[in-house]
C-alpha cells in the first residue's frame, strides 16, 4: 500500500509569550480527508497552535509544513491551498456582502464566480442580506459571512477557530453537516471547538490540550471513528 502524504505537518513546535510557555513540543500530521479537533479549556493553547499552523505566528522552535513546503503566510502557493476562519475578519466597510464574496471568488480564479457566490449565499442563509454592508449585520450573520469567505474559494485545508461562535442551535447543526460533507469529499480540516455536537459529527481525531507549560506529548489523544 502506498504511503499517505500529509497535507499539513507540525513537528515539535513551541511557543512562549514572555516567561509563559503556551505550546511545547506539539506535533501533528493531517492527512487528506481527516478532521482534527483541538479541544481543552480556554488558555490551553488552541488558538496559538492554529495561528502557527497557518503561518500567522512563527513557532519559537519546530517546523510547520504544508504539502512539504515550509509554512509561510506570504507564500502564494500555500495561501491558495488554505482557507481560514481564525479571528473576527476585518471586512471592507464599503463593500456589500455579495461584493466581498465576489471579490474573493474572482481573486482565487473560480471559473463561474457569480454562480459560486449565489450558492454560498444560499447555503449560509444570507441572500436577504446580500446587499448590506458587513457592519450592519448581526453577530451571527457576520460569523456566517466569515464562514462563507472560506467556502467560496478553493481549499485543500480548512482551519477554523471555534467556528460555532455566535451561531444558534440550527446554525451549529448546519455547520456540522457542512464540515462533515467537506471532509467526506477529501478536504482536510483542523479546528478548535468547545461544541460537543460539532466535534462528534465532524472530527475523525480529537486532541485534548492540557494547558501551558505541558508538553503536547502528554496531551490526552482520543480517536473517534466518524462516519
Amino acid at each position: 500500500m502506498a504511503k499517505r502524504t500529509p497535507v499539513l505537518t507540525a513537528s515539535k513546535i513551541r511557543k512562549s509569550f514572555g516567561p509563559v510557555t503556551i505550546v511545547d513540543n506539539f506535533s501533528l500530521e493531517v492527512f487528506p480527508g481527516e478532521a482534527i479537533a483541538l479541544t481543552g479549556r480556554n488558555g490551553a493553547g488552541k488558538s496559538t497552535i492554529l495561528r502557527m499552523l497557518i503561518g500567522a505566528d512563527r513557532p519559537d522552535e519546530g517546523r510547520v509544513e504544508f504539502e512539504g513546503i515550509r509554512m509561510s503566510e506570504s507564500n502564494p502557493e500555500i495561501r491558495a491551498g488554505i482557507a481560514t476562519v481564525i479571528d473576527d475578519l476585518d471586512f471592507f466597510p464599503d463593500l456589500s456582502v455579495v461584493e466581498h464574496l465576489d471579490l474573493l471568488a474572482r481573486a482565487h480564479g473560480i471559473p463561474d464566480p457569480e454562480k459560486a457566490v449565489d450558492e454560498v449565499l444560499e447555503e449560509v442563509q444570507l441572500v436577504p442580506q446580500s446587499g448590506q454592508l458587513p457592519g450592519t449585520l448581526s453577530s451571527g450573520q457576520r460569523r456566517r459571512l466569515a464562514l462563507a469567505t472560506a467556502f467560496v474559494r478553493p481549499r485543500k485545508l480548512l482551519v477554523l477557530d471555534e467556528p460555532e461562535q455566535r451561531l444558534d442551535v440550527e446554525g451549529v447543526a448546519w455547520l456540522a453537516e457542512r464540515l462533515k460533507a467537506e471532509r467526506q469529499r477529501g478536504l482536510s480540516i483542523v479546528m478548535a471547538s468547545h461544541e460537543p455536537h460539532l466535534v462528534e459529527t465532524v472530527a475523525t481525531r480529537t486532541v485534548r490540550l492540557v494547558g501551558p507549560s505541558r508538553p503536547a506529548d502528554e496531551a490526552e489523544l482520543e480517536a473517534e471513528d466518524a462516519e
